[in-house]
Order: C-alpha cells, then structure tokens, then sequence
C-alpha cells in the first residue's frame, strides 16, 4: 500500500469511527471525548503524512477507485498545492479538535457530534480530488455538514435565520462551481482534472469560467458581495466549529479558487486581476469597517476575516496580473504571501475563536458592553488572546506582519507591470489596504481593550474564571505557531517553493543563501527588501528587559501615596468607563453614512422637560440592503405568479415537459 492509500485510509477511516461514535452514543456522557479525540488524531494523520511527504519530496501521488461518474471513477491525488492545505487544514483542525475535547465537557454538544467527524471529512476529499465529482461531493460533504451544525441550536431564531441564509448561499456556490466544471470540461464528458487541463477554452468561455469559479468559490470563502451569510453563520456555530468554519473552511475555499485558475483554466489574462483586485480590496475593507463598529465578540471575528479574505484576494489578483506579463519573479511573491497569509491566518482567527469562545464560557456573554476586567480573572486566556489579537493586527514579529508584509513586497513591484492601467490600480489598492492595515489594529485594541482591561461592566464579567486545561493548551499551541510564523517566516517560505514552481513556474531565492543575516526572509534580493523577525524578536525582548531593569534598579524603592487621577470621573462605577460603542463613534461617524448605512436618531426634550433624551443607533449592511433584499422581493413576487404551476391539468403538464424537453435539445445542438 503507497503511503498515499495509507494516508487516506487512517484519516477517512478515523473520521468515520469518530461519526460513527457520534450517531451511536449521542446521549452518553464521554462521548465528546471520543468524538473529538479519534478527530484529532486523525487530523493529526493527515497533515504528519503531509508533512513527511513534502519533507521526502516525493513526486505527486494518485490513486483510482470505482465510482463516481461513468468512465471517470474516483480520482484522487496530492501534489505541492494539496500537501500545503492538507497541513493548514489538518494541522489547525488537530489542536481546535483537541480544543473541543475540553468545550464538549461544559457545552453540551447535541447534533454537533456526528457532524464534526463529517466536516472534516469533507474538506479533506476536497483537497485531494482529482476529478470534478469527487470535488463537488466534497465541497457538499463540507457545506451540510457545516450548516447542519450551525443549525443545531435551532430553538434559538437567529441560529434559524443564519442557517437559512447559509444553505441559500452554499447552494448559490455550489451550482456556480457546477457550471465552472460544465464550462472547463466542454462537451467531452471527462471530467477528471487531467482533461479538463488539456481542453483549451476560446472565446468568452474563460472569462464566464473565471466568473463562475469566483462566485462558486468566493461564496464559500466570504467575498464581497457573497458575505452576507458569514457574520450571521459563524457566530451562531458552537464556538470550536467556528473556529473551523472561519480559520479552515474559508481556506478550503481559497484552496478552490488557486485550483481552478491556477492550475485547471489556461494561462490567464492581464484583465483577470481586476475582478481579483476590485473584489479583495472591497471585502477587506468593508469587512474592517463593519468589526470596527460590531459590539459582539463572535461577530467582530467573523468579519475581521472577511477583512482578510479580501487581503488574500488582492495578493491572488496581483500573481494573476504579473503571472499574465509574464513577470515570473514578482509572481511568484505575490503568490507565497497569499499562500503565508493562508496558513498565518488559519491560526490567528482559530486562536482568536477558541478565545472568543472562552469568554463566552466564563463570562456568559459575548457582548462586548458587558465585558471587561478579564485579564485579572482569565490571565492564561488573556495573555494567549493577546498574542492572537496582536498577529491579527500585523504586528511585528509575529506571524500577520509577515505574510502582510510580503503582500505589500508584490504591490510594489507593480511599476514593472506593462499595462497601463494596472500601474495606476495596484498602487491605490495598496494606500486602501495600509489603511486597512492600520484600522485592523485599531479594531483589535477596541475588541481587546474592552473585553480584558478595565473593570468588570456585568456581573457574570465579574465573576468569570478560567477555562479547562485542553483548551489552554490548544490555545497555547496556536499561539506558539503565531510567533513561531513570524520569526521563522524564512523557513515557511521556502517550504512553499515547490507550489509556486507548479502554478506559476517561480519560486522566490533559496532564502538561507538570499539575505543578509540568518532568518531574514528575502523576497527578491537583499540589496531590494528583507525582514527579519527572528532579530525583531531578539530586540524586543532585550530592550524590554534592560527597560525593566533600568528602571528597578533606578529608580526609588520607597512609597509615594497620592490621589490617583480620576480621568475627571469621581464616580467608581464601571458605567464611567469607555465603551465599544464609545470608541468606534469616531469611525462610526466618518465611514458610516455611505459604507454602514449607519442611522441615528437623537431625540433630546425641551428645557424644562423632564421626558428622557433618546438616542438609537441602527446599521445595516450596505450590499444586503442594495442587493439581496430587493432579490429577495423579486424572487417572492415571482414564486407568488408562478404558484399557479401547482393547480394545472395532466395534460399541461405534459406540455410543459415537452417543450422543456425541445428546450434543451436546443441548448445541446447550439453548444456543439
């Protein structure tokens, strides 16, 4: 048996036992544990073979089973690309997997248990498929698995509304991605990947591919304007399927994408990038702007990563743009950051959920005006939250500054691009996305500041305590592999060299021999751009040191007692302190009338009167008031003329099939 067939076998398998397990004993006390731990173990399979086989550099393996489609079977293979997502994927699965272990002990897991194995299970055939039936069944696996768990808490009316508005979304993608296949196969009937690379496409057709695989795939991965179900979906999951759904999923779904137009459509067009460039920086800042002002924690997540999605995006539109001029070297940059920022991404926004999801436990909220002071009563979770929400926030040394950094690397080598128009838009996507850079770490102090420092504004804030062991180790583990991105960014680099090779014939120096100093990730040369955050870090905690002992050893030990400054509040009520609310107002007020339909009411009595002043705040989101909600009118309309469809004769019925029957017929003689 190849190691390939071995791979598949202990994973899927693990996977089924861990399903199974959550079918058989859905009421029994212990069960979370087995469920979840037969899944981390066989998580853990997946990305070590990964690992082992990327480390061996062995040649692409496949493998043929029976089914599936009529002549094509089941194909399945890994190759660089694969192996890559295959540890993100599998890696940050194994350590929220061992994160449930301890959730499952407090939360009680209902429908969840089955599912969770399922899930997995579904990414992973998405990963490996070698054929266009075997992704799409996998694609499926991932999508009713994922909705079935955020429908679980189905007494609770929004977890109906999200899950509704998921399944409606998922679907939508699901058939885009049907007819990207229908598009890229032709009428030949082959539908493995290896047929569909050798048909040429000519004409519109590569262009209505592209748009088919970009609404198929950007649905799932929560492109602007395909969105609008994430911020509900995710919130509403269980807090480790969250953590799966925001970090992993959306990953899979970028996956998705560079698969397509990468490696299955043929050598793209300079004119591919915009929808890549138009779309990335639109959802990385609408995303940004709807978590500066969000005031619950889950949903803040949701849409910060968003906001990164749209960072991903943009680095995939400029490996489009200089992949077309045949500027081999810059795409190649463009190409790796989106790739780091995948897998950097994947554990910061787990770390975060998993974080997210212990405030919850402890706190019983997830509202940030009810929060705060819980660094004093979770000081483990609050140190291990705040190394997530620095690396979400790009800064340095940690893993999100990097992979950002090389993004803006790529956006600067857009003078050599030789379209016009594309040297006039690279730059101004990248002034949009420094401020999104920076807004991004303003959102995080507000989410930290309030839910951690000050003091308790709710009584179950303060009397919050700390969570299980399980979940402070997987958290500690994500939080390592945060700093650990960020001062080893050269290594990770140059592990993903062979994938760059693959898709865009390129890879980026040997970066051991490239900079100037050990670590020092080198984009292009030394003598152009390095980063060093191996040196960062050193810095950082040599200076903080010296800092810390200077002024000990300085200054006085005696006591000075005086009147501590009340920030001109005598008050001592948490009441007196800022509030989320209070610090997104600034930004609320600049970006809110045209990006947030933000709307506000103020009603202020007159002199004298002793009626109360009244202030309401309402905010919808743009591109569902513009667009899905009148689609969804249009669509109501039209079911209400068409429901005389149900009362018709035999006869007519047999009519209107012929005639869709003649229809199609039509269809297949046009398209050959």
């Amino acid at each position: 048996m190849s190691h390939f067939a071995l791979q598949l076998s202990l994973t899927f398998g693990l996977l089924l036992a861990a399903a199974a397990a959550g079918v058989l004993g859905l009421r029994r006390q212990g069960t979370s544990d087995i469920v979840y731990g037969l899944s981390a173990l066989a998580a853990a399979v997946g990305a070590g073979f990964a690992v082992v086989h990327g480390i061996l550099g062995e040649s692409p393996a496949a493998l043929a089973l029976p089914g599936g489609l009529p002549g094509v079977g089941i194909r399945l293979r890994i190759d660089s690309l694969s192996l890559v997502f295959l540890v993100v994927v599998n890696g940050v699965a194994a350590l929220v997997s061992l994160y449930a272990v301890g959730y499952g002990r407090k939360e009680h897991p209902g429908r969840v248990l089955a599912l969770y194995p399922l899930f997995l299970l579904g990414m992973n055939a998405v990963l490996v498929a070698d054929d266009a039936f075997t992704f799409l069944v996998g694609w499926e696996f991932m999508s009713l698995a994922s909705w079935g768990m955020v429908a679980s808490r189905h007494e609770d009316p929004e977890a109906r509304r999200a899950a509704h508005l998921y399944l409606l979304m998922a679907s939508g993608g699901a058939f885009a991605l049907l007819f990207a296949f229908g598009v890229l196969a032709g009428h030949t009937g082959d539908y493995s990947f290896a047929a569909i690379r050798a048909h040429a496409l000519s004409g519109w057709m590569p262009v209505l591919a592209l748009a088919l695989v970009l609404m198929g795939t950007g649905s799932k991965a929560g492109l602007v304007p395909l969105h609008v179900w994430l911020p509900l979906a995710h919130p509403a999951a269980p807090s480790h399927v969250s953590a799966l759904m925001s970090g992993v999923m959306t990953k899979v779904a970028i996956y998705g994408t560079i698969r397509l137009v990468f490696d299955l459509m043929p050598p793209p067009q300079w004119y591919w990038a915009l929808p890549f460039l138009f779309a990335g920086i639109s959802t990385a800042l609408i995303g940004l702007l709807q978590a500066l002002v969000e005031r619950d924690l889950k949903r803040l997540l949701a849409f910060s990563t968003i906001e990164n999605i749209g960072i991903i995006y943009v680095a995939l539109g400029l490996a489009v743009a200089f992949t077309a001029t045949n500027l081999t070297a810059p795409a190649a940059v463009a190409l790796t950051a989106a790739l780091f920022h995948v897998a950097n991404h994947a554990v910061m926004k787990s770390l975060v959920f998993c974080g997210a999801g212990a405030v919850l436990h402890a706190a019983h909220s997830k509202d940030l005006e009810k929060l705060g002071g819980l660094f004093n009563r979770m000081p483990m979770t609050g140190a291990l939250m705040l190394i997530g929400a620095a690396a979400i926030s790009a800064l340095p040394p940690l893993n999100g500054f990097a992979s950002e950094w090389m993004v803006f690397q790529a956006i600067l080598a857009s003078p050599a691009l030789p379209v016009e128009g594309l040297r006039f838009l690279v730059p101004a996507v990248g002034a949009v996305l420094a401020l999104v850079a920076a807004l991004a770490a303003a959102c995080f102090v507000r989410a930290y500041g309030i839910a951690f420092l000050g003091r308790p504004r709710s009584p179950e804030a303060a009397n919050a305590h700390e969570v299980d062991r399980f979940s402070l180790v997987a958290m500690a583990l994500m939080a390592a592999l945060c700093i650990a991105g960020g001062v080893l960014a050269p290594l990770v680099v140059e592990a993903l060299r062979p994938v760059t090779v693959q898709l865009v014939h390129a890879g980026l120096p040997a970066q051991a021999a490239a900079g100037p100093a050990p670590l020092s990730l080198t984009p292009f040369d030394g003598a152009r751009s390095t980063y060093n955050g191996f040196m960062i870090a050193v810095f950082l905690l040599v200076s903080s040191f010296l800092a810390s002992w200077g002024v000990h050893r300085i200054a006085t030990r005696a006591t000075r007692r005086a009147p501590a400054w009340d920030c001109g509040f005598p008050d001592a009520s948490p009441t007196t302190q800022y509030t989320a609310s209070s610090l997104a107002q600034p930004i609320r007020r600049v970006f809110g009338p045209i990006a947030l339909r933000v709307r506000q009411q103020i009603t202020m009595p007159p002199p004298g009167s002793t009626a109360p002043a009244e202030f309401r705040l309402s905010m919808t989101d743009p591109v569902w008031s513009l667009l899905y909600a009148p689609l969804a009118r249009v669509v109501e309309i039209l079911s209400g003329q068409f429901n005389i469809l149900q009362f018709l004769t035999i006869r007519r019925y047999l009519t209107l099939m012929f005639a869709a029957l003649v229809l199609l017929l039509v269809v297949v003689v046009l398209w050959r």
